[in-house]
């Protein structure tokens, strides 16, 4: 577009707050991001572990990540990955820089919370 400037349109940023998509707050973009990192981890980890039909897990994963986008692209953007909120907030600056701790600690959480759920066996990857 001739009129599109990264300033004011953005780049696909992550973020919350007054002036921001669904404008929710810190607390529900937080909350979000836990919880939909959490539940995609479990599909990963479902689709993926040793009693799984590996043929089915590419569509198990990519449905899923449909779905969060779906529910969550109005709450944050959707982040799920901090590899995928960085970039954006670097070209970006500003607020995005400021808001990028959220898209990398929250993800991080929900992972290790999946992961330990698998681990510890209530849900066996292995089985």
């Amino acid at each position: 577009k001739a009129d599109y400037t990264v300033a004011e349109n953005g780049l696909g940023q992550n973020g919350w707050g007054a002036g921001y998509l669904g404008e929710y707050n810190m607390i529900s973009a937080f909350v979000f991001e836990v919880v939909a990192t959490f539940l995609f981890m479990v599909v990963i980890l479902g689709a993926t572990g040793k009693g799984a039909p590996a043929a089915m897990a590419g569509l198990a994963i990519g449905l899923a990540l449909v779905v969060i986008h779906l529910v969550g692209i109005n709450v944050t953007g959707v982040s799920v990955n901090p590899a995928r909120s960085v970039g954006p907030a670097l070209f970006v600056g500003g607020t995005a820089i400021l808001q990028l701790w959220l898209f990398i600690v929250a993800p991080i959480i929900g992972a290790v919370a999946a992961g330990l759920l698998f681990k510890t066996g209530t849900l066996d990857a292995d089985a």
